[in-house]
């Protein structure tokens, strides 16, 4: 059967003043969120005419300024195109064998013009990722210009399907282009995949007009913005609805589908009740969840979610489940619950790279087999592209997702300006340790016998009510006098000192720690 048969699709579409969000339902349940701010559009897909900055052997990568804040990078692997290759290394097979030993000798020096396309988001203060290898999606079919190959998604399983379409393609395609046919494709007749291969060929004609008049580093070819390429890319025969709350958006997708797939805009709804749309299918409930890191299942156990720089850290938990069966059969339960929520949750949170998975303790290998297949079922749900290894010797399961976009937490949160990231901020006593060390270096540099010290409000209630003894130990340990003040613009785990005879800030004449 192939995945997804029978199974209930809808999408739901939210624009307002500061995001427009996307959330996708499969029989009923939140499976996938995309969130697009207004002031941060996306990127990936866009096809840049950049300048190359830096050519770094050592790294096999070159960095490529397109006009974004940050240069682009560009992994040696990611070029695909003869023209950006070394000579002596761009024959097929001399090629082959320098990318499995890693070492691709390329044709690229700093100030030369190059084509490049966005493939994952900045991040993290790393600039976007590029290929060379442009590829102009359709909606039936995808245009790859300078390449000779038909690819066919290996989505589609029917091999009859297969062969009839790769003919249509064989027959449309010039010498100089790709195709690559996507699962849509599917059942389509060939004048539909005709009509979609022409869109496609003046689409890079006007990219090709317009790169020679523009001066790089420039954008020669916009993708769509997430919502149009959302139902662009999963507007399939499954999907039985999508519901749009902004008339602006619900008629440019209207006018989209009617050129497209007549048969199926019938299927558009404009919501049009007072109440959000989200809030009226209990998806905003859902998303709130989805910013804690505790998740908790059906049985009783939870999961903790932790994104890390380095890696993502899921611990599963038997919280409150009671089990009536033996450790080995409730730890097995648990496992194989959390397994299919773990594949949930990273396709939600659209969390990436790295990803380890401490399950509950199991000693049968035929157990961690179950549920390490039990995962790997769950994410054959996944766009992305993922690997998972079996349960480690450790109890532990590694595995990487794909990231494109950023992740759910990082496109809805700003840094905290207080804890940096730590999610936590500094005790009062450790506060009043760090004061202690700045009156001592102070105190012997200065021989001021009045200071001030304002502090939160709170911290300034608590120190001079509950702590006089300690702030009188610090009086008379560094032999000054100190009084206390509370001001609204200081940090919970920050500290300011003035003198006393003419209230300069003196906070800054020692290091503060």
């Amino acid at each position: 059967m192939h995945k997804g048969e029978n199974m209930k699709k809808e999408i739901y579409i939210n624009e307002s003043m500061g995001e427009t969000r996307i959330a996708i339902l499969e029989d009923s349940q939140l499976v996938e969120v995309y969130i697009e701010r207004q002031d941060k559009h996306r990127m990936v897909g866009n096809v840049y005419k950049g300048v190359v900055e830096n050519v770094l052997p050592g790294m096999q990568a070159a960095f490529v300024d397109i006009g974004y804040d940050i240069n682009a990078f560009l992994p040696f692997t990611e070029i695909q195109n003869n023209k950006y290759l070394d000579e002596a290394d761009s024959d097929e097979n001399n090629n082959k064998n320098n990318r499995n030993t890693g070492s691709i000798k390329v044709d690229l020096q700093t100030g030369q013009e190059i084509f490049v396309q966005v493939i994952k988001e900045p991040f993290a203060g790393k600039g976007p990722r590029v290929t060379t290898e442009v590829a102009i999606p359709g909606r039936l079919l995808v245009l790859v210009p300078n390449a000779k190959y038909i690819g066919i998604s290996k989505k589609m399983w029917d091999k009859y399907e297969r062969r009839r379409l790769k003919k249509i393609a064989n027959s449309l395609k010039e010498d100089n282009f790709g195709l690559i046919i996507r699962t849509v494709a599917e059942g389509k007749s060939e004048e539909q995949l005709t009509n979609d291969y022409k869109a496609l060929l003046k689409k890079w004609q006007r990219m090709e007009s317009k790169t020679k008049r523009a001066k790089a580093p420039c954008i020669v070819y916009e993708d769509l913005e997430t919502a149009s390429s959302v139902i662009r890319d999963l507007f399939s025969p499954d999907v039985e609805k999508i519901v749009i709350d902004s008339k602006k958006l619900y008629r440019k997708t209207q006018t989209y589908l009617e050129e497209v797939s007549p048969n199926m805009a019938s299927r558009l709804d404009y919501y049009k009740l007072k109440t959000p749309v989200f809030e009226g299918m209990g998806i905003e409930d859902e998303i709130a969840k989805l910013l804690r890191p505790k998740v908790w299942l059906k049985s009783g156990a939870y999961l903790i979610i932790e994104k890390t720089e380095a890696m993502v850290v899921v611990d599963v938990n038997s919280g409150r489940f009671v089990g009536k069966k033996g450790h080995e059969e409730n730890s097995l339960k648990i496992n194989l619950e959390a397994a299919r929520e773990v594949g949930r949750q990273l396709r939600l949170r659209d969390l990436s790279g790295l990803i380890v998975i401490d399950f509950i303790d199991m000693r049968e290998v035929d157990n961690q087999n179950k549920v390490y297949y039990e995962l790997r079922k769950e994410l054959k749900k996944d766009r992305a592209k993922v690997a998972v290894s079996p349960i480690s010797e450790f109890g532990l399961l590694e595995m990487t997702r794909q990231r494109i976009r950023l992740s759910l937490l990082d496109s809805m949160s700003d840094e905290c300006p207080t804890c940096h990231g730590a999610g936590k901020i500094i005790s009062l006593e450790t506060l009043i340790t760090r004061i202690d060390h700045w009156l001592r270096r102070y105190k012997s540099k200065f021989s001021d016998l009045r200071l001030r010290l304002d502090l939160h409000p709170e911290n300034a209630e608590f120190l001079d009510t509950n702590k006089k003894k300690v702030l009188r130990g610090l009086m008379w340990q560094n032999f000054v006098h100190i009084s206390i003040a509370a001001d609204t613009s200081i940090k919970r785990d920050q500290y300011r000192f003035y003198r006393a005879k003419d209230g300069k800030d003196v906070t800054n004449k020692v290091d503060i720690v």
